[in-house]
């Protein structure tokens, strides 16, 4: 019998990939809760994120929104055309989706402009070493790990959670409401695609991972996918907790709502 994946089932459904992929995302899924149900996002939707951490939050994670096309495109070169159909559903993909992802580092340094942030506050940012460790480890993983663990690493956990979050701070109108009428909806831009583009996204990265890997990867492989994967959330979660630390050098009165501010464990891949 042969050990290959062709899905058949439904993209967004879970039981549609090998039993040993549902195990890794299942044991997986309280990491990523430990991200999405962040303070930082349900006091961001309740337009009670103070200022000083919206802004920490937004200069920390910039390298890694930045970056991230390239981090796809170091993926991109293990993929060559023909190497079988895993990989070259990988090549479609990250061709297809690098320059979309340029466009989200645009729409990101507009959500920090409305903020009081200019792009030279996001590229010169200080202090920032705990956020900034997030956009090291997919570096690292890109560049060291194998194409499947590299995308269930960046392309799944990351942008999978990443757009798991963006629906909570857009479960509701508070936030955006809380910015000026003339910034609103471009300052908003990046979380509302990221709320709708990553809900299939990250799907069609585990597709991936389970067509390159197939039913029955060794024991190995899996716990490479399972710890890249992990690795991942627990870098957002560093992230957010070092943003938070912010909130000690302000108070919850100096809000994101800016319109009364502003006025408007690393992987062994060896």
């Amino acid at each position: 019998m042969s050990n290959a994946f062709r899905r058949t089932g439904d993209l967004k459904s879970i039981g549609s990939y090998p039993v040993w992929l549902q195990r890794v995302v299942h044991e997986t899924t309280p990491h990523k809760r430990r991200v999405v149900d962040h303070e930082l996002f349900a006091l961001m939707r309740d337009a009670k994120l103070p200022l000083p951490t919206l802004q920490r939050f937004l200069v920390g994670i910039w390298p890694t929104i930045e970056q991230f096309p390239r981090f796809m495109a170091m993926n991109l070169k293990k993929a060559g055309y023909g190497d079988g159909p895993g990989v070259d559903m990988a090549r479609r993909y990250l061709i297809q989706n690098i320059r979309v992802e340029q466009k989200h580092a645009e729409h990101w340094a507009t959500w920090s402009s409305a903020a009081g942030l200019t792009l030279n506050d996001l590229r010169t940012g200080s202090d920032i070493e705990e956020l900034e460790a997030l956009a090291h480890w997919c570096w690292y993983v890109c560049d060291r790990a194998d194409l499947a663990v590299a995308v269930a690493a960046t392309n799944y956990a990351v942008e999978g959670a990443t757009g798991e979050w963006s629906c909570v701070v857009c479960s509701q109108d508070t936030y955006a409401r809380s910015l000026p009428d003339d910034v609103r909806v471009p300052a908003m831009r990046w979380l509302k695609v990221h709320a709708e583009y990553d809900d299939t996204h990250p799907w069609e990265a585990l597709d991936i991972v389970a067509t390159l890997l197939g039913h029955a990867p060794s024991a190995r492989e899996i716990a490479h996918v399972r710890q890249a994967i992990r690795t991942s959330y627990r870098y957002m979660e560093l992230s957010l907790d070092s943003a938070m630390m912010a909130s000690i050098h302000g108070t919850f009165d100096e809000t994101a709502s800016n319109s009364s501010t502003l006025g408007f464990d690393s992987l062994n891949v060896a």
